[in-house]
């Protein structure tokens, strides 16, 4: 599906890490101890290895990814798009962003975990040509497996 016409991508500032957070406690973290607090999402926008990258749609945050970048290896640590704005090609969008950025640094790959009963998800990232690399039983508090999924950028 096509982005929505007022959608923007830029970098987050340090001044949206509580909304950033809160969005990740309702739509990445639901059911799991909160991890991404305000600061901690924080430290991210700060640090000069990961990309936060924010999505607007009129001016309001419709999804959020966060990416740390290596020498030749990036994982995407968090994305979440709001729920009014799924299947509209705004998680498509970051992730597009994130991809040419990493091919302009040189990345090779990009790795993420994803839990396991997240099927939306993980279709999500077949579609765009990740593969399964393998499972990590027990990595959500304990409770719930990830997949781990990897996309090659270059050969």
């Amino acid at each position: 599906m096509k982005a929505h016409s007022s959608l923007r991508l830029r970098a987050a500032h340090r001044s949206e890490a509580a909304a950033i957070a809160s969005l990740s406690r309702l739509h990445v973290e639901h059911g799991l101890r909160w991890r991404w607090t305000p600061q901690r999402v924080r430290n991210q926008i700060e640090d000069t290895d990961t990309m936060t990258l924010v999505a607007s749609v009129d001016g309001h945050i419709a999804g959020f990814a966060i990416m740390h970048f290596g020498d030749l290896r990036a994982r995407l640590v968090l994305i979440a798009v709001e729920p009014r704005y799924r299947r509209s090609g705004v998680g498509g969008a970051m992730l597009e962003w994130l991809e040419a950025s990493c091919v302009t640094a040189g990345i090779r790959d990009i790795r993420l975990e994803v839990r396991a009963g997240n099927r939306l998800a993980q279709r999500f990232y077949r579609n765009r040509g990740f593969t399964v690399q393998g499972l990590i039983p027990g990595y959500y508090d304990r409770r719930e497996a990830a997949v781990i999924m990897e996309r090659k950028l270059v050969s």
